[in-house]
């Protein structure tokens, strides 16, 4: 039972800093143009 007082803190933590690096990469636009790649690949040089 004492690990439970250990475990749900750390998986709490790690859920935010999960959330937290994702809203990094969206507000810092890594996700802007995705298509464009595909569409990249597929055009000739």
């Amino acid at each position: 039972m004492d690990i439970l007082f250990m475990l749900i803190p750390l998986s709490v933590a790690l859920a935010l800093a999960i959330l937290g690096a994702l809203g990094w990469a969206v507000w810092r636009g890594q996700f802007d143009g995705v298509d464009a790649e595909g569409e990249r690949i597929l055009g000739n040089d």
